[in-house]
């Protein structure tokens, strides 16, 4: 913002109407730099469309996070020629979508009939207090549905008979848990890749540039990583849920073959009064692999060399 104020003239009083800003406001900027002293005229102080468009850009970088501090040395930057661009196209690719879902508006009739047609009023708030709901200032019986599929989810769940109470509880843990890889993902790329844009002063716009085009190419990866990572615990935990539930214990890719053994009727039923009769198989077989691989891992330990003289167990 160089040379003298142009465009429409405005008293402080308008230029804080127009802006937003109040008129205490407008001044603590300029005594701090931020925002060039009005024009002389006569008595009277006149403000241009170049001081509305300096009040706007620092009220849109105070919501984008930037301190006065940081807003100083980037309007002084711009004043200075480097340009404002890069660094308010990386703040713009940040700050904008990381998913290419739309929200979309529901209505309470609808809500209530994807849940059962029963109204509840009790899951609405957990789903506005968590976000998956937002009320719609003026219309109390419309929502906004930020992420039409985390509610879509909420249906399946819930017709599969969890219960709403319960979807939310789950709903609040996981979120913690994303959050957590979430934080670790942006703290491992800051280290790696990005720490060499931050630094006591702005980047340049070229460097700014650079970073946005970053962001935009990894953008995608925490989300494909972690897909890929769900895939594979889901597949892993799964399986052995579903092998523990049907009583087949842990799946083996070579069965083993089974072998008759004699026990004496006493430990028999001292094993079934420890674990139960339907359990007494299960624990014996468990006790004897437990009691042959502490004595392999004694074996081993006694024979650093790697001849330890282990014989294969069939």
């Amino acid at each position: 913002m160089n040379g003298e104020p142009a465009g429409g003239a405005y008293r402080i009083e308008d230029l804080a109407h127009r802006s937003g800003a109040t008129v205490r406001t407008i001044r603590a900027y300029q005594d701090r730099g931020l925002l060039p002293r009005p024009e002389r005229r006569g008595r009277a102080n006149v403000y241009s469309d170049a001081h509305l468009a300096r009040l706007r850009q620092i009220a849109d970088l105070l919501d984008r996070g930037y301190t006065l501090a940081s807003i100083k040395e980037l309007l002084e930057a711009w004043d200075a020629g480097r340009g404002l661009g890069g660094v308010l196209g990386l703040v713009a690719e940040v700050d904008g979508p990381w998913t290419d879902e739309e929200a979309v508006r529901i209505s309470r009739a609808e809500l209530d009939e994807r849940f059962g047609g029963h109204p509840d009023d009790a899951a609405i708030a957990d789903a506005v207090e968590l976000g998956v709901l937002e009320r719609v200032p003026g219309e109390d019986e419309t929502y906004l549905v930020p992420s039409p599929q985390e509610l879509s989810v909420a249906v399946e769940l819930y017709e599969a008979g969890v219960p709403l109470s319960a979807i939310a509880s789950h709903l609040r843990e996981l979120r913690g848990q994303v959050e957590h890889i979430a934080s670790r993902f942006l703290e491992f790329t800051t280290e790696h890749v990005f720490a060499r844009y931050l630094g006591e002063h702005p980047p340049t716009d070229a460097e700014a540039t650079e970073a946005a085009s970053l962001v935009r190419r990894l953008r995608p990866l925490a989300q494909q990583s972690v897909d890929a990572e769900l895939a594979r615990a889901m597949r892993l935990f799964a399986t052995r849920h579903l092998h523990r539930h049907l009583g087949t214990g842990s799946p083996r890719e070579h069965p083993a073959e089974t072998r008759d053994v004699a026990i004496p009727a006493g430990t028999m039923r001292a094993v079934e009064r420890l674990v139960g009769a339907g359990n007494a198989a299960a624990f014996i077989t468990a006790a004897a692999e437990r009691e042959v691989q502490s004595r392999t891992l004694d074996t081993l330990a006694a024979s650093p060399h790697g001849d330890n003289g282990v014989a294969e167990h069939p």
